[in-house]
């Protein structure tokens, strides 16, 4: 699991960013590499996979309880 405060302060930057487009402002990054992708179920920051959304440890778990629709394994 993440650090609740890294979760807290990812949210509190996304509400953050959404105000901003909301009021019509566009404000330029810097640096592009300050977004960070992290799990949707887990908020894990490392091994995401962008297709799901998912960090690789919750990608596993959900395929193999076939929660993901599609994905099955390569070797029986």
């Amino acid at each position: 699991m993440a650090k609740k405060s890294k979760i807290a302060k990812s949210k509190k930057l996304l509400a953050k960013r959404n105000a901003y487009e909301a009021a019509g402002v566009r404000k330029e990054n810097k640096f592009s590499t300050r977004g960070v992708n992290r799990c949707k179920v887990t908020g894990r920051p490392k091994a995401f996979m962008r297709f799901f959304g998912l960090s690789r440890l919750t990608f596993r778990e959900l395929a193999l309880k076939g929660e993901l629709p599609g994905v099955v394994k390569s070797s029986k």
